[in-house]
């Protein structure tokens, strides 16, 4: 039997930095991702993204999302 994997995914529609920090565009998810798998790439205020292969399922990144664009994903 294999384990379950759960990892953290971004729902698009509702995820804004210019909302959520709208003087520097810096989402606070990425800002508090401690294994670093969640990045702005393209820049500050623009939509982060998550390396799920790497996502350690701490949920600091669902803890600290203000607008509550992350959520866990389980697959099995």
């Amino acid at each position: 039997m294999q384990s379950k994997k759960s990892f953290a995914v971004i729902n698009y529609e509702i995820c804004n930095p210019k909302k959520c920090n709208p003087d520097e565009g810096i989402c606070a998810s990425a800002k508090a991702c401690s294994h670093k798998v969640l990045k702005q790439i393209d820049g500050v205020f623009e939509a982060p993204m998550i390396f799920q292969d790497m996502c350690m399922g701490c949920w600091d990144c669902i803890e600290a999302c203000p607008l509550d664009a992350i959520q866990r994903m389980h697959i099995i």
